[in-house]
């Protein structure tokens, strides 16, 4: 199936489908079933290097750019597999090489590239808080050349498979600041350094089995070379790697997207009853078709961030546009392969069911739906805040 992206990268899109091609749909159903991290897949793609596409060459990255990560991603799931297991070493090393200091950034960054250490972690979002990011509760309080961080976090994902988390704390009260985004900062933690020594990590089991926690802060201690950039500026920092994310996440979703149309179309096309082909019929044509047409408008817009981001230029509204179109497209795109399906659309045996569940956390997260049309409705369109 031909789509509409404006780069084809076809080289890079060769080497990944065979790197993906030697785990096969029953390697990532059984990981499926059994809630485990694929291990052997992670560890293949960075020995490939694809995890460190977007750190530079000098670190012993790739040097590419955020088109490129993407497409790593869309093809990861284009393929059957769930990126979501490896997405977070992509954007969360943004914010190191973006705003870290050049000790930090020769200290971590070419043992980042080379899979010594993986940061797959960021720590922001709170129980009582959520996306109201600005008033989030936990606290980092500075004592001679050590901060003290207490509070909580919560679906903190990949720490039982990373060495190294991005932590947003409040370093100033929100009483204290005269804009509520300020006043924030950002750390890099050790893991090995807070486990169970101030850091207490809490597993939630969830719908579609990806590794995400609570974590629970007590007088957890950290240096102060952990700070990355300037104290009270950790909110600004964010956002790069929050454009990133939505973006790689857009392109997870396309990744899906295809999936379930090929699925569902070749299905189509062997499946007979009454005596012929059911994808004769319009019923399932015609949603299929209509979900082609949405996911090809979504892949445009996740370009176009992609496009803005590597030019360093403005992207907060394409990469949260690009999010809503394509997780969207991916939904109807998954409802259009279940119906396709019928019951065989619910037997593990396809992985329509684990495709299912996997895409539709992204109606959810990493930012929802709502607040995405919030978003545009104050940014874009010049409408009074909602909320």
């Amino acid at each position: 199936m031909k789509t509409s992206a404006p780069e084809d990268h076809d080289d890079l899109r060769d080497a990944l489908r065979a790197l993906c091609a030697e785990f096969p749909p029953e390697y990532h159903r059984q990981h499926g079933a059994d809630q485990t991290y694929p291990e052997d897949f992670i560890n293949a793609l960075t020995r490939a290097g694809w995890l460190a596409a977007m750190i530079p060459e000098r670190f012993g990255g790739s040097g590419l750019g955020l088109t490129e990560a993407s497409i790593v991603m869309e093809e990861i799931n284009r393929a059957g597999g769930n990126a979501g297991h490896c997405h977070g070493q992509m954007y969360n090393m943004g914010t190191l090489l973006r705003h870290g200091s050049d000790e930090q950034k020769r200290k971590y960054l070419p043992r980042i590239a080379s899979g010594e250490l993986r940061l797959q972690s960021m720590a922001v979002t709170e129980p009582t808080t959520g996306t109201d990011t600005t008033r989030l509760k936990t606290t980092a309080v500075r004592k001679g050349d050590r901060y003290a961080i207490n509070g909580q976090k919560v679906w903190i994902s990949r720490i039982q498979h990373s060495d190294l988390m991005i932590l947003l704390a409040r370093t100033t009260p929100l009483a204290e600041v005269k804009r509520k985004s300020d006043g924030l900062s950002i750390f890099l933690v050790e893991l090995d350094q807070v486990i169970g020594k101030g850091m207490e990590v809490k597993p939630i089991p969830n719908m579609v089995g990806h590794e995400t926690n609570e974590l629970f802060f007590d007088d957890m201690d950290i240096p102060a070379e952990a700070l990355i950039g300037e104290e009270g500026k950790g909110f600004r920092y964010i956002l790069d790697g929050l454009n990133a994310e939505r973006t790689l996440i857009a392109a997870e979703c396309i990744g899906d997207g295809y999936w379930f149309i090929d699925k569902a179309t070749g299905y189509a096309r062997d499946r007979e009853v009454f005596g012929r082909p059911i994808g004769q019929n319009q019923g399932i044509q015609f949603p299929l078709a209509r979900a082609f047409a949405h996911l090809e408008a979504a892949n445009l817009m996740r370009f176009e961030a992609c496009r803005r981001f590597d030019a360093h230029q403005p992207a907060g509204a394409q990469a949260n546009m690009a999010k809503m179109l394509a997780a969207d497209a991916s939904w109807e795109a998954a409802n259009a392969a279940m119906q396709t399906f019928g019951g065989f659309g619910f037997a593990q045996e396809y992985d329509v069911e684990r495709k299912f569940r996997e895409t539709r956390l992204y109606q959810v997260a990493p930012i929802s739906t709502n607040l995405i049309l919030s978003y545009v409705a104050e940014h874009i369109l010049g409408l009074p805040r909602s909320f």
